[in-house]
């Protein structure tokens, strides 16, 4: 636990949870790419003091407690490889990210839902083949039928995705707010200077 008065030192009254550490593992990539692998400066401060990170780089931002004062660390390193999953959690957001937020019927990136291809109804299951991105319109319109009845069949077949394509597909939708101190770490399809 963080010391009793510790706190963020922040110039123009920027909140402290504007200055997330990136979490990299211990081979210096990012633990996850979508969502990005981000720390509350809390969290980041005590994992430091807990001797479970490196700090590989820091803001421009002061923390002081009454025996101590350093800079708030923007990129940090895990001291222990953690070995990722081979196959991602079957989540919403991860079928949306598979599908990379767009209907797979008509191409929309609004108003999205999921879809399953054979329908509840008719024993589908919820699972990774069966269930696709689809906007409430095309959802509507396909209903309790079969796809391939009503001439919508899904632009890609439905698989469960490796983490690496999801963290390849995350990579397309960079979060709002990207630290310049990070860039080195996430390779963000970026052209390299000669």
């Amino acid at each position: 636990m963080l010391a009793e008065g510790t706190e963020l030192i922040s110039s123009g009254g920027t909140p402290p949870e504007s200055w997330p550490a990136l979490v990299l593992n211990a081979d210096y990539r990012p633990l996850s790419y979508y969502p990005l692998s981000l720390w509350h400066w809390q969290a980041t401060i005590k994992a430091v003091f807990l001797d479970r990170v490196n700090i590989v780089d820091c803001y421009d931002r002061m923390i002081h407690s009454p025996g101590t004062e350093m800079r708030l660390p923007s990129v940090v390193a895990l001291k222990t490889w953690i070995r990722p999953a081979l196959y991602p959690a079957f989540t919403r957001f991860n079928v949306f990210l598979r599908d990379r937020f767009t209907c797979q019927y008509c191409g929309s990136t609004e108003d999205l839902t999921f879809d399953h291809l054979i329908p509840r109804s008719k024993g589908g299951l919820t699972r990774w083949d069966n269930v696709v991105t689809a906007c409430s319109p095309c959802n509507l319109k396909k209903g309790a039928r079969y796809a391939r009845d009503i001439g919508m069949m899904p632009r890609h077949a439905p698989r469960r995705p490796t983490v690496y394509e999801l963290h390849r597909n995350g990579r397309a939708f960079p979060p709002n707010f990207l630290h310049e101190s990070w860039m080195d770490y996430l390779y963000w399809d970026s052209e390299l200077e000669e």
